[in-house]
């Protein structure tokens, strides 16, 4: 059964706080609330287990507990509002028959590990509250696909001003984002370098900056990785934590498609 949540009560907080997922869906609602058509949770169960569904603009997040299963009615859902990606329980996104819209791409889930070579990182060069135009306009180079900037800067400033996520940059080149900060595990994204800045080093200094910095204030940081950037994190030193996969639309061109694509389905 798939129900819209309307009151917070409604969560089971334990269970959203188990898996990054949960905790990036549990950061939306923080930061939003329940009173948004573009932003809406929902709640799964069947006679087995329960789940939370959030979908916001074209990603539909899943987290549920590991007695929950695919059925037909999630499949409608999906066939329905058909997001771009579909992310989160390993478990449901196995069992849905989605394969007419859908690919499955692989990402690794990292742990930034502090480094002590970061010492001599030139934090003077960081801006703890950069302009966001600028910030997007890193981005835009280093993402060809991201959202357009009216909805990127509602999103962002909107999480921002609420503390559920901050956003850095270095040498006005390379900027990399909170997604969320809670209980000392924080998720970082949006890591972009501009183009004329590539091959300089900026990007490695400053996420081994970022794991120390985290690191300092006791909490612990992870970012997620299609395959195409795997060398680059495991050479600087960062922990492989889980393997997972996400589904994708095959049927909307995007860069990440071919950045992710298994390597059975190629």
């Amino acid at each position: 059964m798939i129900r819209l949540i309307e009151n917070e009560k409604d969560f089971d907080f334990a269970l959203l706080k188990s898996t990054l997922s949960g905790k990036k869906m549990l950061s939306y609602m923080k930061a939003y609330g329940l009173g948004y058509d573009f932003c809406r949770f929902y709640e799964i169960s069947d006679e087995n287990g329960v789940g939370y569904m959030f979908i916001i603009n074209s990603t539909l997040i899943i987290c549920s507990d590991d007695k929950l299963s695919a059925s037909e009615e999630l499949e409608m859902f999906i066939e329905m509002n058909l997001p771009f990606r579909i992310e989160g329980s390993q478990k449901i996104l196995s069992e849905l028959n989605v394969s007419e819209h859908y690919q499955k791409l692989h990402r690794t889930i990292f742990e930034l590990i502090p480094d002590e070579t970061c010492g001599k990182f030139e934090e003077g060069f960081v801006n703890f509250d950069p302009n966001l135009i600028e910030v997007y306009g890193i981005l835009s180079e280093g993402f060809p696909n991201i959202a357009d900037f009216s909805l990127w800067y509602t999103d962002t400033s909107h999480r921002c001003r609420h503390g559920i996520s901050r956003v850095f940059t270095y040498k006005d080149c390379t900027t990399a984002s909170v997604v969320f900060d809670i209980e000392n595990e924080v998720l970082i994204g949006q890591v972009a370098t501009k183009v004329e800045a590539r091959g300089s080093g900026y990007a490695r200094e400053f996420l081994k900056w970022l794991a120390q910095f985290f690191n300092n204030l006791g909490k612990r940081a992870y970012l997620l990785a299609l395959d195409v950037r795997l060398s680059f994190y495991r050479e600087i030193g960062f922990r492989e934590v889980e393997s997972e996969f996400v589904l994708e639309r095959k049927d909307i061109e995007k860069d990440s498609i071919l950045k992710g694509k298994l390597a059975d389905e190629q």
